[in-house]
């Protein structure tokens, strides 16, 4: 469910119609709304209620503005972090350092430096010399940092390739078989105390079995690590809930999901983490463009709009659906292509796809935008990086300003022997 309806004909974000926004911003701009970040933030905790201990971190690489943050954070939410940045947007929005769990396969000397002088509650280690770099880092200043070891448990989650992250060749974790032999020889280390494992098998998952076959093999592992004499008090099983793109097409509910996580982790006794991301921000944010053309062609129209590939990245580089629709749609369908400005032939969004039929001027959303929307945006062509609008009730605000060619022009310095 989200809160962006129409109203006698015309598409509003919660009580807010959505041409002021475009009125008042300009297009193209993403909308959030704050009413369907919170259901979903209580839907999720919800389903995880029948678990004895849990920790939930919002993955940041899904939706890192600072609103969106802080409304997270009120939820109770920590945070699951890839980079430093990310862990400084996650301090300023207001998260607890100690509900920060720091992820990637490349996290650098100094981010690992930052994050304990922060005080981050918890490092997921991607390979066994991350471990020991980790251990000096932090013995030298006196710290014991909490961690966990990452596997990669062999698992095909059923996604997009570049979007699965659980199989053998690719880059993220050890092979759960040489999780005993590592944990053996980082366990013993000065500043490291490794307390658990962790795995991430893919995103936008339809199918809760790969889920379940990953988190049994973890079990396992947990079982036998403990028998080698290894104190386990923490699982982290990552994210991946899919979100329903396609409105015909439903993913498991976070009551589904938390139901079969019940069932498998039954007498593990560890606190769980969970890394939910596109599955609280997906629905909830939505990319408000205005159509420039209707350009005749060959087979089909081409609906011109005035977003882009470097606004919203996902068609482009996964070929991923986004539901288009006008926001004062007349009833009438056609059949058309759906493109951006840019100089590229794989600036579309949609080809041959039934829509709203609309002309020069009309406002349209691509929904389903609230994840891997504005973070993923770039100023390819030179064009403005898009702003981003929070909507909360009858009233909204700009969450992120709108950078404008100039700006970025800027911040470049030809050198004096080019002057």
């Amino acid at each position: 469910m989200d809160h962006f309806t129409y109203r006698d004909g015309q598409l509003h974000a919660e009580d807010v119609p959505m041409a002021a926004i475009a009125e008042a911003v300009g297009t193209p701009v993403y909308i959030y709304s704050r009413a369907t970040l919170e259901r979903h933030a209580q839907v999720f905790k919800s389903a995880l209620a029948g678990l004895p201990r849990t920790h939930v971190a919002f993955a940041i690489k899904a939706n890192p503005n600072l609103a969106v943050l802080k409304v997270l954070a009120r939820q109770g939410f920590g945070a699951d972090v890839v980079s430093g940045g990310e862990i400084a947007r996650a301090l300023a929005a207001g998260m607890r350092a100690e509900d920060i769990v720091f992820s990637g396969v490349g996290k650098t000397r100094a981010e690992l430096q930052y994050a304990l002088d922060v005080g981050i509650g918890q490092f997921n280690l991607e390979l066994e010399e991350e471990g020991a770099v980790l251990a000096q880092l932090a013995a030298a200043c006196g710290k014991t940092a909490s961690a966990v070891l990452r596997v990669n448990p062999d698992v095909d989650a059923g996604t997009h390739a570049k979007i699965s992250t659980g199989k053998s060749e690719n880059k993220f974790g050890v092979p759960i078989s040489d999780a005993m032999g590592i944990f053996a020889r980082l366990s013993g280390l000065p500043g490291l105390n490794l307390r658990g494992v962790a795995l991430h098998i893919g995103s936008q998952l339809f199918d809760l079995a790969p889920l379940e076959a990953a988190y049994a093999r973890v079990g396992a592992l947990v079982a036998e690590l403990r028998a080698a004499g290894h104190v386990i008090d923490r699982v982290d099983l990552g994210g991946g809930l899919g979100v329903p793109y396609e409105r015909d097409k439903v993913p498991p509910s976070p009551a589904d999901y938390g139901a079969m996580v019940e069932r498998v982790t039954q007498g593990w006794d560890v606190t769980l983490m969970f890394e939910p991301g596109r599955v609280i921000v997906g629905n909830a944010g939505v990319l408000l463009t205005r159509v420039i053309w209707v350009k005749p062609g060959v087979l089909r129209p081409y609906v011109i709009v005035d977003a882009a590939m470097n606004d919203l990245a996902r068609p482009a580089m996964y070929d991923a659906y986004h539901d288009f629709e006008a926001v004062n749609p007349s009833g009438t369908r056609v059949v058309a292509n759906i493109a951006g400005p840019v100089c590229e032939t794989g600036d579309t969004f949609a080809m041959g796809r039934e829509i709203d039929a609309v002309q020069s001027g009309d406002l349209a959303i691509f929904r389903t935008a609230g994840a891997y929307g504005a973070t993923m945006a770039s100023t390819y062509n030179s064009r403005a990086l898009v702003p981003e609008v929070m909507v909360d009730g009858d009233k909204f605000a700009v969450v992120a300003e709108r950078v404008l060619p100039e700006t970025l022009i800027a911040a470049e310095h030809v050198p004096d022997w080019l002057k």
